[in-house]
């Protein structure tokens, strides 16, 4: 019995013995792995607005509403109403430009993986130009636009305000169709 107990405990040492080479070995890719964002983001240069849509990606729904309100003023803005929250009817802001025309603004603040749909932008179209008659529409997002919802707002005149275009607007870059 102990000659067998022998034999089984060096069978189980040889397996722990592979065992353990194989962790090292992915250990290694993981290392490796790791290195890779990093090396990837050094290739693509310093980014001019480093830090805002961190800051944006930690707001929740209302605090991005109100952030999109103080974008508005500083563009020029004026009569700005936060409507956000049950019962806003499609529209999370609405505001004046410098020559009195309507704006009108749905805000979604979106995981950067989730894109808008084209239904989410079909419901805004009907909500700004139906119910608010909206000189000026604006869908911005934290996120992008599937090509369909771009389509869509390309067509009926929505000025869709993607990540990227959220970002360099946040940076004080005005929006064009505010001016």
């Amino acid at each position: 019995m102990c000659n067998a107990l022998i034999e089984t405990s060096g069978e189980q040492h040889k397996e722990l013995i592979s065992l353990r080479d194989d962790v090292t070995k992915i250990e290694r890719k993981l290392c490796n792995h790791r290195r890779r964002p990093g090396r990837l983001e050094q290739a693509q240069g310093p980014r001019p607005y480093t830090g805002i849509m961190a800051s944006i990606d930690a707001m929740n729904w209302r605090e991005f509403e109100h952030h999109v309100a103080v974008l508005l003023r500083r563009d020029g803005c004026t009569d700005i109403v936060v409507h956000g929250g049950p019962g806003d009817r499609g529209v999370d802001v609405t505001a004046l430009t410098v020559d009195g025309r309507k704006v009108v603004v749905q805000c979604k603040s979106f995981a950067p993986y989730r894109p808008v749909w084209s239904g989410e932008v079909q419901k805004f179209l009907g909500a700004s130009r139906v119910q608010h008659q909206a000189d000026v529409a604006l869908f911005v997002a934290t996120t992008s636009f599937t090509p369909d919802a771009r389509a869509i707002a390309e067509t009926y005149g929505i000025t869709a305000v993607d990540r990227g275009h959220l970002e360099k607007w946040s940076a004080g870059v005005p929006l064009p169709v505010l001016q």
